[in-house]
């Protein structure tokens, strides 16, 4: 069997009932929310095809994500406001949205797996490239990745001078472009620099 599962036998070898693997999507974009999600199979599940959301075409992990819910014992999906994003910061809004789908989804001795993300008082273990070692780390990747892109896609439709259906808000040569064109909109992050410059620039030329 597959080394993505090397952690979660590791843990059910120790007594553990249940494994929630965790990750996020959107910690790096300067507009949309950050979506955290959480994801819980059965002891024994195994599918080669869950792995890191990043090395999956977008048609891939549309695929996978409906095999994951299928075949899940349990998942939820955390989707953090960009408002939480700016408030918080995002290291720490992906970090208190990884622990409330430990609270929605808590069971009798459960441990979570994490893509290098510390938690609080759970019993947990902060993998580096998690979403690369584990498949319950990797099947979150890909929850919280269809579902961000799809809410990048409706933003699209509500704001297509920016382009989010390509760049799903992500900064690139084209949205910095369009950020200096038309500004920001609602769904930027104003705590993110680039953003922050563009403000400070029409403050200035509004004086």
């Amino acid at each position: 069997m597959s080394n993505l599962l090397e952690y979660e036998n590791k843990y059910y070898d120790l007594g553990y009932n249940y494994i929630i693997g965790l990750d996020e999507a959107g910690r790096g974009p300067m507009a949309g929310e950050l979506v955290v999600a959480g994801v819980i199979f059965p002891k024994g599940f195994y599918d080669e095809r869950i792995f890191d959301s990043k090395q999956l075409t977008a048609k891939k992990r549309e695929a996978m994500y409906q095999i994951i819910v299928e075949n899940a014992l349990a998942y939820h999906i955390e989707v953090i406001s960009v408002e939480d994003v700016d408030r918080l910061n995002v290291y720490s809004a992906s970090q208190k949205g990884m622990e409330k789908c430990c609270q929605i989804l808590k069971k009798e001795k459960m441990f979570a797996l994490t893509d290098a993300m510390p938690l609080h008082d759970i019993e947990h273990l902060s993998i580096i490239k998690g979403d690369t070692l584990s498949m319950s780390i990797a099947a979150a990747s890909i929850l919280a990745k269809v579902t961000r892109d799809h809410l990048m896609i409706e933003y699209a439709k509500k704001y297509p001078q920016y382009g989010f259906e390509k760049h799903k808000g992500y900064v690139t040569k084209a949205h910095k472009e369009a950020l200096a064109k038309y500004g920001p909109c609602p769904i930027h992050r104003k705590s993110f620099k680039p953003v922050q410059m563009v403000m400070k620039e029409q403050m200035s030329f509004d004086i």
